[in-house]
C-alpha cells in the first residue's frame, strides 16, 4: 500500500490475511454512552470511547452545552449534573459529518429552555432532517430548517408532551431522538417501528433507569426517572469489523480473528447473510459486556457464492450494505440486496456510489431504486481509479475490493476513514504488509 498523498492510495492485491487484530470501538455505543451520560447525576465512565471525526463531534457540541467531559486512559470520564445542567451554547453547534449527532442533540435539545443552532459540513447539510423534524413538533417542539427541510436546524427549546408515533422506517437514530425528547416530555411517549432496528438506546436507558416497557414491536417511555450514572465499556464495531471479515472470506488462505467484536442481534445481520453465502465465520468466546453481547469472530476464507437479501435484515446491516455489494461482486452467481432505499440520504448515495465505483472495477452491479442487482464473478475484479466521494463506508469497501482485484487500485479520497475508523489504513497495512 502506497501513500500518493493524503487523499490518495495505491492498493494492492493480497495473497492472504492472518493473525489478530482488534477493530475501533463501536460508532454507535460511543455517541450513544456520551449523551446519556451527560444527563445522569453524577460521574460516568465510558471506556474504549471511540476517537473518530463523528463520536468526537458529539463530544465537542456538549461540551458547548456545559457538560464536563475529561480524557482518561482508556477512555472518559463526564461528570453529569442532569438536564438541568445544560447550558445555552454562545455559537453554532458543529456537528461536522455526523447526521447522528445532529439527529440524538436535536432530540435533546427540543426540550431545553434555550435556543439551539445545530449545523455541519456540507455533506451534512445535504441530508433530510425532515423526519425528525415532524415528530418533535408533533411532541411540541419549535425546529426550523430550510425550506427543503436541510441543515442547519435551529431549536427553541418548550415544554413537550408524549405522542405515540409509528416511526416510517426502521431508524435507531430518530427512535433514540424522540426518547430524548421523550424523557423531558408530559405524559407517556410510545414508538413503533416497520422492522426492529438497533437497540443500544433502550439496553442503556433500561441500565440507568429509565422507565421504559419494551414489546416486540414497540417501546414505551414514562418520563419523570433521573438517569443513573453508569459506567460503560464500548465494544469494538461490528460495522468497522465487517470489512475484514469480508476480506478474509475473499482471499484464499486467510484466517483472522477479530477480537471483541460488539454482535448484538439487532447488527449482526452481515454476519448471517455472509454465512448463507458460504462464508466460514465462527463466533468464540461469546459473553455480555456492560450489557452488549461480545465475541471473537474467527473468519476463514470460503467460496462465496450468491444470495438475496432484503426486508427486515436490511435494518440490521444498513452500515453493511456497500462491503456486502463487494462480496457479492466477487461471489459466483447473481445476488440482489432490496429495501435498502435508506442508504440514498447517508454521507453520500451509497447505492449509486458504490454500484458505479465497481463497475469501474469490472463489476456487473445494476442499480435498483431500493437497491442493487449483481451478477458475482469470482476473480473478476481489476485495479481502477475509484473514489470514496467522501465516503467513510465506501472508502473501506473499495480498499476490500482492491485486495481481491487484478492490478493495482488507486483511491481517491481515503482520508474519509477517519469519519467512524482513523486505524483502518495502519490497521490494513499491518495485515498486508507481506503481501
Amino acid at each position: 500500500m502506497e501513500e500518493v498523498s493524503r487523499l490518495e492510495l495505491r492498493l494492492s492485491p493480497c495473497k492472504a490475511l492472518r493473525g489478530e487484530i482488534t477493530v475501533s470501538a463501536d460508532k454507535s455505543i460511543s455517541h450513544r454512552a456520551l449523551i446519556f451520560s451527560s444527563l445522569a447525576r453524577g460521574k460516568s465512565r465510558v471506556q474504549n470511547f471511540l476517537q473518530a471525526q463523528d463520536t468526537c463531534a458529539t463530544l465537542r457540541c456538549l461540551g458547548r452545552l456545559g457538560v464536563d467531559i475529561k480524557s482518561e486512559k482508556p477512555g472518559l470520564i463526564i461528570s453529569g449534573t442532569g438536564w438541568e445542567g445544560l447550558k445555552e451554547a454562545d455559537d453554532v453547534l458543529d456537528c461536522g459529518n455526523s447526521g447522528t449527532t445532529m439527529r440524538l442533540l436535536a432530540g435533546l435539545l427540543a426540550g431545553r429552555p434555550f435556543l439551539s443552532i445545530l449545523s455541519g459540513d456540507d455533506s451534512l447539510h445535504r441530508r433530510p432532517m425532515q423526519r425528525v423534524m415532524e415528530p418533535l413538533r408533533m411532541m411540541g417542539a419549535a425546529v426550523y430548517a430550510r425550506q427543503d427541510g436541510r441543515a442547519p436546524l435551529v431549536i427553541m427549546g418548550k415544554q413537550l408532551r408524549g405522542i405515540e408515533y409509528r416511526l416510517p422506517v426502521a431508524s435507531a437514530q430518530l427512535k433514540t431522538a424522540l426518547l430524548l425528547a421523550g424523557l423531558q416530555a408530559e405524559g407517556q411517549t410510545v414508538l413503533s417501528e416497520p422492522q426492529p432496528s438497533r437497540d443500544h438506546s433502550e439496553r442503556m436507558l433500561s441500565a440507568m433507569g429509565a422507565d421504559l416497557i419494551l414489546t416486540s414491536d414497540s417501546i414505551t417511555l414514562n418520563p419523570g426517572r433521573l438517569l443513573e450514572p453508569q459506567d460503560f465499556v464500548v465494544p469494538g464495531d461490528i460495522s468497522s469489523a465487517a470489512y475484514f471479515m469480508v476480506a478474509a472470506s475473499l482471499i484464499p488462505g486467510s484466517e483472522l480473528l477479530i477480537k471483541g467484536v460488539g454482535v448484538n442481534p439487532t447488527r449482526t445481520g452481515i454476519i448471517e447473510v455472509l454465512r448463507r453465502m458460504g462464508a466460514d465465520i465462527v463466533l468464540e468466546h461469546q459473553q455480555v459486556v456492560g450489557g452488549e453481547p461480545v465475541a471473537d469472530v474467527l473468519v476463514r476464507s470460503a467460496a462465496l457464492h450468491g444470495t438475496s437479501v432484503g426486508g427486515s435484515i436490511i435494518p440490521r446491516m444498513i452500515d453493511e450494505v456497500p462491503i456486502l455489494a463487494v462480496a457479492m461482486a466477487a461471489a459466483d452467481g447473481e445476488s440482489r440486496i432490496d429495501d435498502a432505499g435508506e442508504l440514498r440520504v447517508k454521507e453520500s448515495d451509497r447505492l449509486a456510489a458504490i454500484s458505479t465505483q465497481l463497475n469501474k472495477m469490472g463489476a456487473c452491479v445494476e442499480e435498483l431504486p431500493q437497491g442493487l442487482l449483481i451478477t458475482g464473478k469470482p476473480q473478476h475484479l481489476r485495479g481502477a481509479e475509484v473514489h470514496s466521494l467522501g465516503d467513510h463506508r465506501i472508502a473501506m469497501s473499495l480498499a476490500v475490493a482492491a485486495l481481491v482485484a487484478r492490478g493495482e487500485t488507486l483511491l481517491k479520497g481515503a482520508e474519509a476513514v477517519d469519519i467512524s475508523f482513523p486505524r483502518f489504513w495502519q490497521l490494513l497495512e499491518s495485515l498486508t504488509r507481506n503481501c
